[in-house]
């Protein structure tokens, strides 16, 4: 609930300024700043009772640590995300309780903007295209946040859609006397929380226009990029290809896996959250310093798991291996982020390759499995020498295999991107997963030899799909604070 506008200019990297709510659509720099307030909000929100230290909720570090370490490709090697990788929150525990205040506070602060553009357009404050550009980039805001509370909070939509989803919010709460009406928004139903959802996405697309615009900003590629994404969680095939094609010729996969993560530009980058030297997750939360080898500055609390590096789908040769990871005496990390000194590394949130791999997955669900396996290549192939063989639709058995492959394929090339949770969510609903996976015991693996010998993994923590943990539970302040209409508690907390 949100008494001002905080922005912080996180494009131009420069401080945060505290704007009063009836001055801040007075001018078209100060809107500006509002839209990059919300910018802020996500890069670095609330987290445990503060916005200082705000560890990357949502979206600037945490949506990549949480996701990966409810699966069982990323390794906990401390203390730090126990709770998680073990599954043992309840309503009070700071993880899901900081995602769930955090995007609520960016949902709000994009409702506020969008209220107020129209009226700024009217009065000349700004230009219709200018409106129409802030309106497209707002939506998204809006549309990415419900879909990482349904993520997280909600079954997912390929299990039932008429199960329990979460509030989506699409008006503003600037002032107490609109807090009761905030509080009588409703779960509601999945599927319904789906289709606004889609509404937002295609009214964002609109406004946008088109093209793709600049890695950093929201732009008419990104808003069809997340379209693929949702579309793909709601088994909508036709509708992913359709998506696809609209953007196929304004990106292309990186010929080199490393070049998405090395300046935060290139042609498989669609939209990234940035973060500075001034403003980033901290030691605490940052990404590099998160997954990091501790011998070349990282902390080294989350490891490659020693499980995704000796199965037998992962290619020794595969330039991901080498070029992606780093490794020290006690496991092997991921090398996607390495500014372990000022901790600027960018979250990607949408890359083409992703959008590839949803494409390749809808065209194999179709039965067009020479048109999926092509599309799994092209991702595949570049990480490869010459030597390895391409897929082709008959070596791997026809659709389950095809299928299958895809699958595998996700795992190794959203490796340290927080992607592995979301797929659990939606393949265990679907029946294609019995949940979450085993996963190698919480600091049991303490030395290389676990990735490249023999030697015995312990394992653990895994989480069948009809366990209550499944999904994590409505923080407790939430339902104790809304007076007007409480919402009901997941079942199990």
């Amino acid at each position: 609930m949100m008494g001002v506008i905080s922005s912080c200019d996180v494009t131009d990297l420069t401080p945060a300024n505290l704007i009063p709510d009836q001055e801040a659509f007075g001018t078209a720099a100060r809107i500006e700043s509002a839209v990059l307030g919300v910018y802020e909000s996500a890069q670095r929100g609330y987290y445990n009772g503060s916005v200082v230290n705000g560890r990357g909720y949502p979206f600037g570090a945490a949506n990549v640590e949480q996701g990966d370490m409810r699966g069982e490709d990323m390794y906990n090697d401390q203390a730090f995300y126990e709770i998680t990788y073990a599954n043992g929150y309840n309503p009070q525990t700071a993880n899901n309780n900081g995602m769930w205040i955090s995007l609520y506070r960016m949902i709000n602060r994009a409702n506020i903007i969008l209220e107020n553009l129209d009226p700024a357009v009217a009065s000349g404050v700004l230009t219709a295209e200018k409106g129409n550009a802030y309106k497209g980039e707002m939506l998204f805001m809006r549309a990415l946040a419900h879909h990482e509370l349904l993520v997280h909070f909600a079954r997912p939509i390929s299990d039932d859609p008429n199960d329990p989803g979460v509030p989506y919010r699409t008006f503003a709460i600037n002032d107490v006397p609109k807090v009761p009406e905030g509080e009588a928004v409703p779960r509601g139903t999945v599927g319904e929380d789906y289709t606004q959802l889609l509404a937002d996405l295609d009214a964002a697309a609109t406004a946008l226009g088109s093209g793709k615009g600049t890695v950093s900003r929201v732009s008419y590629g990104a808003v069809i990029a997340l379209k693929t994404r949702v579309l793909l969680h709601k088994e909508d095939w036709a509708g992913v290809l359709a998506e696809y094609e609209k953007i196929k010729a304004l990106y292309a996969v990186t010929p080199n896996p490393a070049t998405p993560f090395r300046g935060g530009t290139s042609s498989d980058n669609i939209f990234s959250f940035l973060n500075s030297e001034a403003s980033n997750g901290t030691v605490n939360g940052a990404l590099p310093a998160m997954y990091g080898n501790p011998a070349n500055g990282g902390r080294g609390l989350v490891k490659i798991s020693p499980l995704i590096w000796r199965s037998d789908f992962w290619h020794a040769e595969d330039t991901r291996r080498s070029g992606l990871t780093e490794r020290n005496a006690a496991g092997i990390y991921s090398a996607k982020y390495i500014d372990y000194v000022t901790r600027t590394d960018p979250n990607v949130i949408l890359r083409f390759s992703e959008v590839v791999l949803n494409a390749a997955e809808a065209n194999a669900q179709l039965g067009n499995l020479d048109a999926a396996v092509a599309l799994l290549n092209t991702v595949r192939d570049r990480a490869l020498p010459d030597t390895v063989p391409s897929f082709t639709a008959a070596g791997l058995g026809g659709q389950a295999g095809v299928l299958t492959a895809i699958y595998q394929e996700r795992r190794i090339e959203f490796l340290a991107e927080g992607r592995r949770w979301a797929d659990i969510h939606r393949l265990s609903g679907a029946g294609l997963m019995a949940g979450i996976p085993l996963k190698a015991q919480s600091r049991s693996v303490n030395n290389v030899d676990f990735y490249t010998t023999n030697r015995t993994i312990l394992t653990s923590h895994d989480l069948p799909y009809s366990s209550d943990l499944f999904i994590w539970p409505i923080p407790l302040e939430e339902i104790q604070s809304n007076t007007t209409a409480p919402i009901a508690q997941n079942p199990g907390y």
